[in-house]
């Protein structure tokens, strides 16, 4: 109807303004919730070309409109703006059109540029945790909109099996793993723990000894011994300790960090695990070997929490063979004078002219850091894919300096598809007792964790009953759906931009902005239609029409938008929320009228019609989000 209205006045305009008009004067807004109206036009910009005050404007816009447009009901002047009013026959008009359309609000499949959308991308020295849930939930969930909207999308995750973290694990469990009566070190079978558990397990370890050789040499350096520290360190640590006096508490604790990071880099334990990277790239037998059987282990691991999660990926990429690819950029971009190489053979990207820094892209052993697997993995992705448009990294926000910085450098070598690469930057997730630490252990297992929603879904649903002919398989999935469905719901209704906390016995709530609440109405609604036997038939266009009933009418119109919205932002919030305000303005309906037992047939078969396109569209949204709908609950 906006668009309607818009050429209306456009071929119009000679008469009503007495010229011509450029189509960026005609302005349509929402209509405040607190006034009458289904859609508002910006009254301002016409003031000038009629030579009147805005009140005038409208006047004469109203009556033009009410004259001329045949599904307005009446308009109302409010100050500046036009509140226009549709008639009734055309909201019933619009409810049949949409009976009509079993994807309703979704674009045609691959009518739209492809898009590959990144996410998980975990490590694997660690089991997947909380934050990883908001990366996996959103990027999964970003991927199905873009693919509602048109989009031909390749969902994808690149895999850090490689770098000084995993040598850490490998190296702890070399040095701590016990020995059995059969000469084996743990593993997954002879310990019944799932292997990427194992090798978080030994990633813990390595911190802890790690820990005890820092503060050892920090003990010696207070006590003046630095025998077996280079001079250049010894200086360092005693302007440290220097520049604490006349200092504040935090300024001095700042620098103890410093010292103590000084002291890590001194320990034997960290000086073996570089080693063990330089053998690793040098393809060392045994370390390879090593290297192998723990990332096997991991992997084993991953796909039963993916699976548990109902996630998967079109397309996988390990940084093991993509980084060998980064190099070969870095040495030809040497030749090219994009980067530059130091003394001591570490190659570096000077950025100050476009307002960063210098960045270090090769170390001086020839080890590649995270920024040379990026550039490799990002020119691979294209050459895989030649019809690719851009791609969206799903990565939190203490990245967003590397993906300026990734983006910036692959424009310098030449590729113009970096323009089209987008970093999706989220918030970290934080609990009740703070922030969580993966080396020190203090995160929250994903696979412990979907174990506790699920379990508090089921004491839950068993206290309320309605489980009457659902046999234990069933009851058990039903209990899975609603405690996924729960915990990725919360993680996902907060604008991906902002840090939350997570509050696991909110997540299943039954009220308020949940996802159970949403899957209770779908649940409610799918019974109430089985129960009247509902089958789609055309409904009259003369049938009354309660408020309430058209703000839902209303809300279904929007569906679409809001899905190009939520595209456009990689913002599933804005799907979520949508939801939310459709579930609420439903259950106003529902509790105030008569819907299977109305008399009057032409208004029953309406309502059933209503509440019939709400499930579905609730149906498709809360899928979108990766939350199942249950028929029952």
């Amino acid at each position: 109807m906006e668009q309607h209205i818009r050429q209306a006045l456009l071929a119009a305009a000679p008469d009503l303004f007495g010229a011509p008009i450029h189509e960026s004067l005609i302005q349509f807004q929402q209509t405040r919730r607190d006034m009458e109206g289904d859609l508002t036009l910006v009254v301002f910009p016409f003031v000038k070309i009629l030579r009147c005050s805005p009140q005038e404007a409208g006047a004469k816009l109203k009556h033009w409109i009410e004259t001329h447009i045949e599904s307005v009901s009446h308009c109302n002047v409010v100050s500046g703006f036009l509140n226009i009013v549709f008639t009734n026959t055309y909201w019933l008009e619009q409810l049949n059109q949409m009976q009509d359309q079993p994807n309703y609000g979704f674009a045609p499949a691959d009518s739209k540029p492809t898009v590959m959308v990144e996410y998980a991308s975990p490590n694997t020295n660690k089991p997947l945790h909380l934050g990883h849930l908001r990366n996996i939930f959103l990027g999964a969930s970003v991927a199905e909109i873009l693919r509602a909207v048109g989009h031909k999308v390749v969902r994808t995750q690149v895999i850090n099996d490689r770098g000084i973290h995993i040598c850490k694990s490998m190296l702890a469990w070399e040095k701590f793993s016990p020995v059995n009566a059969r000469g084996e070190r743990e593993t997954p079978a002879n310990t019944g723990l799932k292997g990427d558990k194992l090798v978080g397990k030994y990633y813990v370890e390595f911190d802890r000894a790690l820990q005890i050789e820092a503060k050892a040499i920090m003990a010696q350096w207070q006590s003046g011994n630095f025998s077996d520290t280079p001079t250049a360190i010894e200086e360092a640590v005693l302007n440290f300790e220097k520049a604490k006096e006349g200092k504040d508490d935090k300024a001095v604790a700042a620098l103890d960090d410093k010292i103590k990071e000084l002291a890590k880099n001194q320990t034997q334990i960290l000086q073996e695990a570089k080693q063990m990277l330089v053998k690793w790239e040098a393809r060392d037998p045994q370390v390879y070997l090593l290297w192998t059987t723990m990332n096997g282990w991991v992997y084993a691991g991953f796909d039963q929490t993916y699976a548990q999660m109902g996630v998967s990926f079109d397309k996988l990429y390990y940084e093991s063979d993509t980084f060998l690819l980064g190099k070969d950029q870095v040495m030809e971009g040497i030749k090219s004078d994009v980067f530059y190489q130091k003394p001591d053979g570490s190659v570096w990207i000077d950025l100050t002219a476009e307002g960063l820094d210098e960045k270090l892209v090769l170390r001086s052993d020839g080890t590649a850091v995270y920024m040379t697997q990026d550039i490799g993995t990002a020119i691979d992705r294209f050459k895989d894919f030649p019809d690719l448009h851009g791609m969206v990294y799903t990565v939190g926000n203490e990245q967003d300096y590397h993906f300026k910085v990734l983006f910036l450098i692959l424009q310098k070598l030449g590729y113009a598809w970096a323009n089209n690469c987008f970093h999706l930057s989220y918030g970290m997730v934080d609990l009740p007792s703070g922030k969580m630490k993966s080396r020190e252990g203090t995160v929250v297992d994903a696979d412990d964790l979907m174990a506790e929603v699920i379990e508090k879904a089921k004491e839950m649903t068993q206290e309320r009953g309605h489980l009457e002919g659902l046999d234990n398989t069933a009851r058990e999935q039903l209990f899975t759906q609603i405690g996924l469905g729960g915990l990725k719901y919360y993680l996902l209704k907060v604008d991906p931009k902002k840090r939350m906390l997570f509050n696991p016995e909110e997540s299943i709530d039954l009220t308020g902005n949940t996802g159970p609440f949403l899957q209770y109405a779908h649940a409610r609604i799918s019974t109430l239609l089985e129960k009247a036997a509902y089958s789609i038939t055309p409904l009259s266009l003369t049938t009354p029409m309660r408020p309430e009933e058209k703000e839902i009418i209303k809300q279904l119109a929007q569906f679409g938008a809001t899905l190009e919205e939520a595209a456009k932002g990689y913002s599933p919030a804005l799907l979520a929320n949508y939801s939310y305000e459709l579930v609420k303005l439903y259950n106003t309906f529902y509790q105030s009228v008569k819907i299977v037992i109305e008399p009057d047939a032409a208004v029953r078969q309406f309502r059933l019609a209503l509440s019939a396109k709400v499930r579905q569209v609730l149906a498709q949204a809360l899928g979108l989000l990766g939350v199942e709908a249950p028929q029952r609950m």
